[in-house]
């Protein structure tokens, strides 16, 4: 009986420490957003979506060409970075079972984990200095580089979990095996895939270190790709980094926009998971 009680206690105590360390993981999450929306949200109205910034020692303005500027370093880096990275998991899980699919498979995990401010040297060196000019080309550029491990792996790994009997009943039915990737085992693994992507965007959002030595940033609207192009990270890091209260309070209004684009990212990937699970593709 002694026995049965003291284990019921240790579980008790098990249970307890579990929560508590949950509750402990959650508490820095909670803090960062809590602060950047007691900070930022103050500063946050239409004149911050829809104008430039104003120069310096007027108080106002916005970021209205740094969330564009965002957007369309995005929209580039995913351009080639998306067909690419999925590409190279569809080699690796339906034909990398060899030394040239394993040589990729650390290739991409040791990219993964190169600091992204190497990342943005290597982009400077391959793009800035021949051009002799700072660019969304340049910046995008690197930022495709860091999402292509995510999105390589994630394909991989999705496509690995498509059951075999799925492509053997393709291939039985005299379909050919790139074609049976392609339209059906490609297809089944399609959310999941998306979801890959959708984190991959999430992280590239907030990256600052490789758009300084590729974006640089500027405080007007963006004509030309060729140019140095505006973007929230840089914005926000000119603006903490600035003498002026008013900066500093846009500063946290952007870390906030910021902060709500990742979360929406995440909520977004999550959903499109319970919905797969929810309503599997018919096997």
């Amino acid at each position: 009986m002694n026995i049965y009680k003291t284990r019921k206690a240790i579980n008790k105590l098990m249970c307890t420490i579990a929560l508590l360390c949950a509750i402990l993981t959650l508490v820095p999450l909670i803090s960062i957003f809590g602060y950047v929306i007691f900070k930022g949200i103050s500063s946050i109205n239409i004149d911050f979506f829809m104008h430039l910034p104003k120069p310096v020692g007027e108080v106002g303005g916005g970021m209205s060409n740094a969330i564009i500027g965002s957007l369309i370093l995005i929209g580039l880096s995913c351009l080639w970075a998306i067909p690419l990275g999925i590409a190279g998991g569809i080699y690796l899980a339906e034909f990398g079972n060899n030394k040239l699919g394993t040589t990729v498979r650390f290739a991409a995990d040791v990219l993964n984990g190169i600091p992204s401010i190497l990342i943005g040297i290597f982009a400077y060196t391959l793009f800035v200095l021949p051009m002799k000019s700072f660019s969304a080309v340049s910046g995008a550029f690197a930022l495709g580089i860091i999402m292509i491990p995510t999105v390589m792996r994630t394909t991989e790994e999705m496509l690995l979990m498509v059951p075999r009997t799925i492509r053997e009943a393709a291939l039985a039915l005299g379909i050919n095996q790139f074609r049976a990737t392609v339209s059906i085992v490609l297809k089944t693994a399609l959310p999941g895939i998306l979801t890959g992507i959708l984190l991959a965007i999430a992280r590239i959002a907030g990256e600052t270190a490789p758009l300084l030595f590729t974006a640089l940033g500027n405080r007007f609207w963006h004509q030309n790709l060729t140019q140095p192009i505006a973007a929230l990270p840089l914005q926000i890091f000119a603006y903490a980094i600035s003498p002026f209260d008013d900066w500093h309070r846009q500063a946290w209004a952007g870390a906030l926009v910021l902060i709500v684009i990742v979360f929406l990212m995440s909520f977004i990937s999550r959903f499109i998971i319970r919905l797969r699970y929810k309503f599997p593709t018919p096997r």
